[in-house]
Order: structure tokens, then sequence, then C-alpha cells
């Protein structure tokens, strides 16, 4: 029984690149984290033919690798092994490594075949089925916004921007939509495009974001939601591996400075017919959206404050949500306006689409679309209406109430049907108890902060 990709996907690439020495198998888990094994050359076959074993506790891990046992996915099962299986189309070289290696995304089933809950990708490609019995195929993509940051730190220990490679000099100033620090990082992002480009991930633009050091690379639509996902998750690694390798760190923290800007996740999506017809798009001239965008939105918001802990699953993460900032803090929806949480972007209107702008950059890409294709279909199928779009600069006074802040965000999902129902009730056991533990461990820590407040004070 196979599962995964065709062996002879793996054949021709180990004849095509007989200097790689061993591969990266990655399985994205709960959190979004890579974890997997490193496997040598002539272990690939075996994978492709027989699957490979990994441990089910693998998916209920909190951020530090270490097991929850909550998630019954430890002691209750004997931390039973599930059958990991190569994705298609993931088999790729990681040119920045010596010797060379090559890197393939997993995904798990049980040992009859079955898919394993708890892992996302699995969840994503049930809502991509669903669609599908609709006559309707989601296109999706992925925006990628992170920080470039020096080894070293600063003088106060804190991190802070790179220097560029061509002059030295360190980034210090916004300079939104700036060239002149894209060309003196053109040694780092050349090597991403060349490495984007041997991996197969359409790779578009680079922009200067709104702080020192913080940039967006964007990704081409992909008529697959899931290959949109997974080309975030390869971009990720690949932008953090080629970072190191000229001396610097990529963070995809949500807001890893205070008072700069935060890093989102915004994910571009629209719904086609089975003729290739947008089902968003209207005639040139038309005095409305089309109701299926329109429903689509109300479906988008009515879902969204179940789904704040998947676009915001981190402590760190709430800190990004600061209005006017250019990370949405209300929900609503508007037109050609970058402060709400849905923004239908100025362009064709024969090519609609919807830019989800809730989730940062630190998010699951899988759990992020598998709910936003579940609200898009809840919307589509009860002809929900999003009521009128917001105006700019009004968006905190007409949206809809979200969580406040982590622990809401945990009490909400906990008790969310749609959750329950769009996930799993296994996956949604496993990744709330997943984030209750990482809540326990922040809330434990006492922070610098309280020292500098509180130590000579109360």
């Amino acid at each position: 029984m196979s599962l995964g990709a065709d062996p002879a996907e793996a054949e021709a690439f180990l004849a095509r690149h007989p200097d790689v020495e061993a591969i990266d198998l990655v399985l994205i888990d709960v959190n979004g984290i890579g974890r997997g094994k490193i496997i040598r050359r002539h272990e690939l076959m075996d994978l492709y033919r027989d699957g490979r074993h990994l441990p089910s506790s693998i998916l209920g891990l909190d951020v530090t690798g270490e097991d929850v046992e909550e998630t019954g996915l430890v002691w209750e099962v004997g931390d039973a092994d599930l059958r990991a299986w190569p994705v298609a189309g993931t088999l790729v070289l990681l040119p920045w490594t010596a010797p060379l290696r090559a890197q393939v995304l997993v995904t798990l089933h049980q040992l009859d075949g079955r898919p394993a809950p708890c892992d996302p990708r699995h969840a994503l490609a049930r809502q991509i089925a669903a669609l599908k019995s609709a006559d309707l195929r989601a296109n999706a993509a992925f925006e990628l916004e992170f920080y470039l940051l020096d080894r070293d730190p600063g003088s106060d220990g804190r991190p802070q921007p790179a220097r560029r490679p061509l002059d030295g000099r360190r980034i210090a100033d916004v300079q939104v939509y700036g060239l002149d620090d894209l060309d003196a990082l053109q040694p780092l992002f050349a090597d991403i495009y060349d490495s984007a480009a041997l991996q197969g991930l359409p790779l578009e633009t680079l922009i200067a974001e709104y702080a020192p050091g913080q940039f967006e690379l964007t990704l081409r639509y992909r008529d697959d939601p899931l290959r949109a996902a997974d080309d975030l998750a390869m971009l990720k690694r690949l932008v953090r591996g080629i970072a190191r390798r000229h001396g610097m760190e990529a963070c995809f923290m949500a807001k890893p400075f205070a008072g700069l800007a935060g890093s989102g996740m915004h994910l571009h999506l629209s719904l086609a017919a089975a003729d290739g017809r947008s089902i968003f798009g209207e005639d040139d001239g038309a005095r409305s959206f089309a109701p299926a965008l329109l429903h689509a939105l109300g479906g988008l918001l009515e879902c969204l404050p179940d789904s704040m802990l998947a676009f915001a699953p981190h402590a760190n993460s709430w800190r990004r949500y600061v209005s006017r900032s250019y990370a949405p803090s209300a929900a609503c929806w508007g037109f050609n306006t970058r402060d709400v949480a849905l923004r239908v972007p100025a362009g064709p209107a024969t090519s609609r689409r919807i830019e989800h702008r809730l989730a940062g950059v630190d998010a699951n890409p899988y759990l992020v679309a598998t709910l936003a294709l579940a609200g898009m279909r809840r919307g589509l199928d009860s002809a929900l209406d999003p009521g009128p779009p917001a105006q700019p600069g009004e968006p905190a006074s007409v949206g809809r109430p979200l969580p406040t802040d982590w622990r809401a965000a945990i009490e909400l999902a906990r008790g969310s049907t749609f959750l329950a129902e769009t996930l799993g009730p296994e996956l949604h056991r496993a990744f709330v108890a997943i984030k209750e533990a990482e809540y326990r461990r922040v809330a434990a820590a006492v922070p610098d902060l309280d020292y500098r407040l509180y130590l000579h004070t109360v």
C-alpha cells in the first residue's frame, strides 16, 4: 500500500542529483513548525514505497518540542507509530546546504491508511474536497512578511536589524517601498530567488515593508490551496536557511518590536466554478459586488471570532493587533482599504478576490486556509450578509467583536462548534490543548518587565 507520491518521482530525482547525500523529512505540526528526520540517500526509495514511521506525539508537541499529554496523542495511545508518506511535488533540493541535502514534505496516516486526524494538512484537504463536491475550486496565494536580524544582539541585549551585505551599513530607517535596502541586500535575495526557482516555488514580488529590516515576499496564485500552503511552509524554511548562511536571522515572530510594524501572513482567496469562471467576479460597470463574494465575506466574518486562536496562536501574536498599524483590530470588510480584516483589493471587476489579513506570520498556513475556506463555504451555503463595507478610518467602530486577548481566544476556541466540525474532534482537542499548555508556560514565567516595574517599588 502506497499513499504518497509515485516512487518514480524519487527515482528520477536521485538520478538527476547524484551528489545529494541526505533528505530532510518535514512534517508541519499543529504550531506550524517543521519537524521530522534526516534520512540518508539510500533510504529515500523505502519512504516512497513503504512510508516511514513517526510517533503520534509529534503532532502533540508545544512550541518547545515537549509533549502535551492533554492532546491524547502521547500516553493515551502509547505514543503509537503513525506512517508518514511523501507529498507529491515537494521533493526538492536544499541548495544552500553542504554536503548537499534535499527535503520532502510528509503527511501522516494511520497504519491502516486512514488520514491521521491531527495532521493539519488533512483538515485542509477535507475543505477542498467539500468545495469540489459543490463544483467549486479555490485559488489561493500567501504573502510572507518577516524581519532580517543581525546574528548578534545590540548593546541592550535585544535583537537588531541586519547589516546590508554590500556596504555593511545597518538597516536603520523604515523606508517603506524603498529600493536601496533591497539593492544592498541583493546577494541574499538573489540566493532566495535562485533557490525558490530550484524548488519550484512561484516566488514573485519583493517589498521593503513598514519597519527597518522588514520585508515581504509574495507567491503566485495556485489553483490548489494545499500547494499554496506548502509553498508558504517551504518558503519560510528556505528564507531561514539562506539568511543563516549570510550571517543573518530571519524572524517570523508576529511582533518582534513593540514600536514597529508586525508581520502578517496575508491569504488571497477566490472561488471558481467548474468552467474556471470566478464566482466572485462581476461584469465591468456593475454597480454592486457579486452575491457570491458578499456571501463568502459574510461567512468569513461570522467565523472570525472562533478562528482567532489559529490566526494568532501565540502570546506574541496578540501584540500585533494595534489600531492604525496595518494589522486589523476589528472584524469587518472593506474595499481598497488596508485597515480591515477582510479586504477586497482594487483590480479588474471580473477577477475579484478576498485578502484575509488577520493571520500573523507565526500561524500555521494549513489551519489558516482551512478555516478561511470553511468560513466561505458557510457564507455561501447560508447566503450570509456581511453588512456594508467599512470606510477608511471607521473599522474599529463598525467591526464585529473579536476576542481581546490570547486567553479569551483559547476559551472561545475550546467551546467552538465551528472549530470542532471544521478541524474534526481530534485535531480540535489537540490544538486547544497545545495552546493551553503554551499559555500556562508563558503565564508561569516572570518577565523582566515585572522586575523593572515592581522589584524596588511595591
